[in-house]
């Protein structure tokens, strides 16, 4: 079983199949093969992975951080990157070392994807509980 550390504000966050709540892959055109762990070892290999917080309106539903306290908004750690498809198997996504160089253009052009889909990490800054929402992108 795959997991990803790092570290955002003295804080060490680590991200497992046991944490993640839901993958939640697209309706319409579902990634095949795509699973919790393929997801983890991605974010292993790539070299910049940067978490930003985010701002939302509803608490985390695992742990409901704040809403006794009737705060407005609820902090999430966030990171995009995007994958590549062909026939909706998973190619290549923009975070792998043999993407430099590379665009979704020039793969296109050369018959190696057909597809490309956002990757979103939302993970709760209060219990590490996350999900992975993976969506088509029209192009």
């Amino acid at each position: 079983m795959s997991e990803y550390k790092f570290n955002y504000e003295d804080t060490e966050y680590v991200l497992s199949a046991n944490n993640c709540s839901e993958l939640i892959n697209d309706e319409e055109k579902p990634v095949k093969g795509i699973t919790v762990d393929s997801i983890l070892n991605m974010l292993n290999e790539a070299d910049d992975v940067d978490f930003d917080i985010e701002y939302y309106q509803e608490a985390c539903p695992e742990c409901l951080a704040g809403v006794k306290e009737k705060q407005k908004f609820f902090g999430f750690l966030e990171y995009h990157f995007y994958i590549l498809t062909k026939n909706g198997e998973y190619v290549i996504s923009d975070i792998s070392k043999e993407y430099k160089g590379l665009s979704f253009n020039k793969l296109s052009r050369q018959g190696k994807v057909d597809d490309s889909y956002i990757v979103s990490i939302i993970i709760c800054e209060k219990c590490q509980d996350y999900i992975i929402q993976i969506e088509n992108c029209v192009i």
